[in-house]
Formats: structure tokens, sequence, C-alpha cells
């Protein structure tokens, strides 16, 4: 099983990041002034489509086949949560995508998006998929880039003696800073490794923790840096939510780790898991979900990132419930994909849809789009309850309207 697992994940172009997307027609005030997205496919909506040499994309049909305008970016059939969630905050537009060069002026003002498919929390990850934004990158732009931009667009002048701080105390706060990560540092990194080469899951998991409540500033006894039998390079350049909390973020969402060992390219070709879900990589997901939780829940201590608040969305859970009791939720199909997947040789890898192929008529009733990524009902279900569950094991430790709503 193990060899069986390792073929697949040197197949996976895994994607592992939620998008929410969202129409501009809502009324009333919005909840926040915008988002700013940091992540992989799952919350990419586009920016791959501005990489040349990436493999990791999703603008050609089947996708997009229920969204306005069609093929997006977006790894759907539709919105992915981001749009969903802008949507419920009642945001005047869709977040654009930092890669496209449209992206600059009065159109930042609701924030960016800069979530790359096949990225990490480590730099390493990302190069299985051929160019991606890595999550170094994606900060750096938001940093170098954006944040400038945006001083200019709220009145503060590139020349004037204001500083960071002082768009962070009055405007930044009203923004909210929104990562989903993690996914691809064990499809496309830790289960790519050679047997005799890799350290247990424990220490990798605390590894990439390690790195994250180092950046989120959250002290979190007692994850150690570990000795790994293969060293892992950790993020540094990317101080993640410690720098973005520098720079002024005060509000932040963190997605977890999807149910890796139910998507239909892993149920498929994993022969031991004779179709059913493979639990040593759920496993995964659930440890490093369990440390995410810890960051939100360490976070209220407020004494390392004080006048900040942190929100875990549990969308392993959500999508887990909906597989088990499908029927509850409106759903029907949960193991299979809707559109016919591209071959194991095609560019694809067998877990994207097949260019111009053809897409399931029931897509509401499917839980998995292509072989990786929910459909636009799933992302919906996530972004809904992500905003307004009060269940502590779907939001924690408020939703994301608490949050919104928060004074800062």
């Amino acid at each position: 099983m193990a060899k069986a697992l390792l073929t697949i994940f040197l197949l996976f172009f895994a994607f592992s990041s939620f998008v929410f997307p969202f129409c501009a027609c809502t009324h009333g005030a919005a909840q926040a002034k915008g988002m700013f997205v940091f992540g992989s496919s799952l919350v990419d909506n586009g920016n791959n489509n501005f990489l040349r040499n990436s493999k990791a994309r999703a603008d050609f049909e089947p996708y997009g086949i229920d969204f306005p305008w069609g093929p997006s970016g977006r790894f759907s059939n539709g919105r992915n949560p981001i749009d969903v969630l802008g949507e419920l905050l009642k945001l005047p537009s869709l977040i654009p995508p930092f890669a496209d060069p449209r992206t600059k002026g009065r159109r930042i003002i609701h924030g960016v998006n800069y979530a790359s498919g096949g990225s990490g929390i480590l730099d390493q990850t990302g190069s299985a998929t051929g160019e991606v934004m890595s999550l170094n990158s994606q900060i750096k732009s938001f940093e170098d880039i954006t944040l400038p931009e945006l001083k200019f667009q709220l009145g503060f002048r590139r020349n004037s003696r204001h500083r960071h701080h002082e768009l962070s105390n009055h405007h930044l706060s009203k923004y909210l800073f929104v990562i989903g990560t993690g996914g691809n540092d064990y499809l496309l990194n830790y289960f790519r490794r050679d047997l005799n080469n890799r350290t247990t899951l424990s220490d990798f998991t605390q590894s990439l923790v390690s790195t994250l409540s180092s950046q989120l500033k959250v002290n979190l006894r007692p994850i150690h840096y570990v000795r790994l039998n293969r060293p892992v390079r950790l993020n540094t350049g990317v101080l993640l939510v410690q720098k973005l909390y520098d720079l002024g973020a005060r509000k932040f969402v963190l997605f977890s780790v999807q149910v890796m060992g139910c998507v239909p390219v892993v149920r498929a070709n994993v022969a031991a898991a004779n179709g059913t879900c493979v639990e040593v990589m759920n496993e995964a997901a659930v440890l490093f979900n369990s440390h995410l939780r810890r960051l939100a829940g360490a976070s209220r201590r407020r004494t390392q990132m004080p006048g900040s608040s942190v929100v875990y969305v549990n969308s392993y859970k959500i999508i887990r419930d909906i597989i088990e009791n499908p029927t509850h939720s409106g759903f029907s199909e949960t193991s299979k994909a809707c559109c016919e997947l591209s071959a194991a040789m095609e560019d694809g890898k067998g877990i994207l849809c097949r260019r111009g192929g053809r897409a399931c008529d029931d897509r509401s009733s499917h839980v998995f789009f292509d072989g990786l990524h929910p459909t636009d009902a799933v992302n919906a279900r996530i972004a809904h309850k992500a905003y307004g569950s009060y269940v502590k094991a779907e939001a924690y430790p408020m939703n994301v309207q608490q949050l919104a709503k928060l004074s800062i």
C-alpha cells in the first residue's frame, strides 16, 4: 500500500486551499473592508493562469461551467469558498487575482487573492507542479507591491510622514486575512519521499506547525524543531502570519487541510483502499488540523499578537460530514469526480478535468468536481459554515461573521 501511495503522490498536482466565489449583487453595508487571500488551489482564483510554466491550471472547460464568466482559473464548476464568503460579507466585487496585470489602482481596495495551486508552507513543496507563486512570494508581493499601492489609494501618499502602523491601525484591521495551505506539503512533499529517507508523520507535522506557530508569534509548547532523516528547510523567508501581523493584519481566518484520503484520485488509484478513503492520509490531515486549531486557541491569550483574532475553519469536518451522511446534506455522489478526468499521462495527471471533457448533469449532488477539488455546492456549504456556524467543531473560537464585526 505504501508503494501505491508513493506512486499516487508522484503524479499529484495537489492543490489545497479553499477559495470563495461571490457576486457583486449583495445589498447592505459590507461587514469587512475586504479580504487578502493566501494559499493553494482550494483558494486560487486564477493566479496560475498568468504563470507561463504552471501545470496546475483550471482556465479551460469544463471548469467554470456554472460560473458567470466561464473558466476563470478556479478549480471548480463554479465558485470556491472565498467567493461565497465575500458575498456573505457583502463585499461589492470578487477579489481579483494578484497575477492579473489589471489588479492595481482602485481594484485592490477590497482585497487581493495571492493563492497559487501547488504551493505549500515549505518553499520546496511547489517544485513538482511547474511554476507556482510560493507562499513566500505571495506574502512578499503583498508587502512590496500591494501594501504601498493600498496606502496610496487610501490617501497615505508615498512621500507623507505616515508609517505602516498608522495604516494598519486605521485600515488593515478592517480586512480579513485568509490562509488556506498545508495539504500540498503532505501530497507533494512528505508522501513523495523515499520511505527510507522519510521522517515520521508526527515529526514532519510538528515541523510544519513549528513554522506556522513561530510565524504566528504563538508559542505552542511542546512543539519542537525536530531532527529529520532528510532535512526540511523551514520557510524562514516568509514569516507568514507573524509577518502579516507585523505589516498590520489583525483578523485571520485559517482553513484546515481537507479530507485528502477521500478525494477521487486517491480512492481510484490506491488498490489497497478498494475504493474507500485512505485513512493514513486522513490521519495526516487530522494531525495537522489539530495543531492548526490550537493556533487559533492560543491566539486568544493575546500575549504575542495583541489586538489580533484568529478563526479556525474545519473544512475537513464539514466535507467528511457530507461524505458520511450525504443525503442529509442533499448530496448523493461522494467518491467520484463530476468531470471527465485527464489521463495519467496528460498534463492533468488524472487529477484535473480533461480539457473540453464532459461534466455530469447533477453537479449539485456531487462532492468533488475533479479528482481533488470540491464542487460549487460543497464550497458554498464550507463558506456558509465558516461565516455563520456556532458549532465550535466547525468554526473556532468564533465564526467569520463574528470576527468581521469585532472592534480591534
